[in-house]
């Protein structure tokens, strides 16, 4: 089928071609448009702001990859909104599909923006001003006057007096001189850097989601050590997408102790703990660096950094059988309030000297309960009005049974099998309050006793191998939003043109030579100001304040 028809009408008849547009050609336009309307810095923005706005669910709501226990009891708590919620993926905003798809459209847009603006800057910058107009007084700043010199002579004072701007001259027919002189392309630098500066936040932030890994974990405070060789190592890891956890980079801590301050309400003041750590060369010396590690003030080493985020206690329990062997153990309890620290946890036993598999998992104890460091009883309930460690004691509940250690499920640390309990296999064999050097015996004559209170610290190790390009990138951007707000683009032109004297003037009036000098300028934006500058350089030539 042909793609051109003729069309005539009533009035003379003249044949005029009409072409219409093919399915490709439709399709082509179309991506074309799309593509000019992606790439247009009013599109940019409108992304950055979405980008800002999809941001906020991740910061109020709780998190997988952050939380899983949190996210799991709001879902809980509110029903089939907390479900919706969780399909959307609203709980795990950074990778969701529509904070990737915002992400990635955001990049595409400052690249296709920014490539072509900074090629029209290349080559303004390389053309030099534009040429001198033909009618200055049409300019929005315009003078003009008669002042003593021949052409060469202004043109050289108009140059001294324009250093710093970049200047073009040139000769016109008859002698004259012009100048087009131009300032201010820092504005357009500074604008250039700021949204480079974005794009490389962003660019930065996507390498760092793949080459990145953080992880926590728990380190008693009385000398044990912790060695960043693996996954293995941590209670949480949270690897990037390029991170195995094979090649992490080696460095050890020992906590020595912990030291908290509080006032006499017991709010916190100040949590620091004395550590050693090596890494590099001290790793194969055995060479220990001393650090005093605060809330505020990160470890800094082998390209990492070591936080501290918390601390707590771990009561010290021991297991006495009626056989006579005993196993102590320490475990750290979580804590349930933060204003006095009382903890619950969960210390697990298994029974020694037994071979029978099914036996020994029939006999395994589990001490579980609450822990105060500063103990107030309200009869049998017990509580804590201190965060310090000053009268420990414990509620503890004794389980006897099987904990399902052995299942091949994950297992806190913190607490018990609530399946093995409702199920019969898990049963409390004996309740009790313990102070410090306590104990208690079951029925069986096994005797379990409170010994001592250890504290423990709480550790983070965050990688980020794109921190300092992400520093930047920043000062970058507010420099160039600086130089793009406080700069401004301006135009300045002169046209210098001889005067001829009068041949019937006395001798001494036709040797002093005369030219003519006509001023503009123009303000490539919208700031106010030029005009003051205008009138100054104007002053400076001519001699006098331009009236026009």
């Amino acid at each position: 089928m042909s793609d051109e028809r003729t069309v005539t009408d009533d009035a003379p008849q003249t044949a005029r071609p009409v072409y219409r547009q093919t399915r490709l050609q439709r399709v082509l336009a179309f991506l074309r448009n799309t593509w000019r309307s992606l790439t247009s810095m009013r599109t940019a923005l409108v992304l950055l702001f979405l980008l800002a706005l999809a941001a906020l669910p991740g910061a109020l709501l709780p998190q997988w990859d952050l939380n899983a226990q949190q996210t799991a009891e709001y879902i809980a708590e509110n029903g089939w909104w907390g479900e919706l919620l969780n399909r959307l993926q609203f709980f795990d905003v950074y990778s969701s599909v529509w904070f990737s798809a915002i992400y990635l459209l955001l990049m595409v847009s400052l690249i296709g923006c920014l490539v072509p603006r900074t090629g029209e800057y290349l080559r303004a910058m390389r053309s030099g001003p534009v040429l001198t107009p033909r009618n200055l007084a049409r300019l929005p700043h315009h003078a003009r006057a008669e002042v003593n010199g021949d052409p060469d002579e202004v043109i050289a004072s108009v140059r001294r007096r324009l250093r710093g701007w970049r200047i073009t001259e040139r000769n016109e027919p008859g002698g004259v001189r012009t100048i087009s002189a131009e300032r201010g392309y820092l504005r357009e630098t500074g604008n250039l850097v700021f949204h480079f500066g974005i794009l490389g936040i962003i660019v930065a932030f996507a390498l760092g989601a793949m080459y990145s890994y953080e992880g926590q974990v728990i380190v008693h405070a009385d000398g044990q050590e912790f060695c960043n060789s693996g996954i293995f190592a941590y209670d949480s890891f949270r690897p990037g997408l390029r991170v195995d956890g094979t090649e992490l980079n080696p460095f050890c801590v020992r906590v020595d102790d912990f030291e908290p301050t509080y006032t006499e309400q017991g709010q916190p003041v100040n949590y620091a703990a004395d550590i050693r750590y090596q890494s590099g060369e001290d790793l194969a010396s055995g060479t220990w660096r001393d650090y005093r590690l605060e809330v505020n003030s990160p470890l800094r080493t082998a390209g990492d950094r070591v936080y501290l985020l918390g601390h707590g206690y771990a009561p010290t329990f021991t297991v006495t059988w009626p056989n006579g062997e005993s196993r102590t153990q320490t475990i750290q309890w979580r804590p349930t309030d933060q204003n006095t620290m009382l903890s619950q946890g969960a210390t697990k036993f298994d029974p020694p000297g037994i071979t029978d598999s099914r036996t020994r998992r029939e006999n395994q104890l589990a001490v579980t309960g609450l822990f105060a460091p500063t103990a107030v009883f309200h009869g049998n309930i017990l509580t804590s009005s201190f965060p310090d460690l000053t009268e420990p004691a414990v509620a503890v509940d004794i389980m006897r049974g099987e904990l399902g250690m052995d299942s091949g499920r994950a297992q806190s640390i913190f607490e018990i099998d609530q399946s093995m309990v409702d199920s019969g296999r898990l049963e409390r064999v004996a309740r009790e309050n313990l102070r410090l050097g306590e104990s208690i015996t079951l029925d069986d004559g096994t005797r379990i006793s409170f010994d001592g209170v250890r504290r423990w610290v709480s550790l983070q190790v965050s990688h980020d191998p794109t921190q300092g390009w992400i520093l930047g990138f920043a000062i970058a951007m507010f420099v160039g939003l600086g130089a793009s707000l406080a700069v401004k683009r301006r135009r300045f032109w002169a046209r210098v043109t001889p005067l001829d004297t009068d041949g019937d003037s006395p001798a001494e009036a036709r040797d002093v030579r005369r030219s003519v000098v006509e001023l503009g300028g123009l303000a490539r934006t919208d700031q106010a100001g030029y005009g003051e500058e205008f009138t100054v350089i104007s002053r400076d030539l001519l001699g006098r304040t331009p009236q026009d």
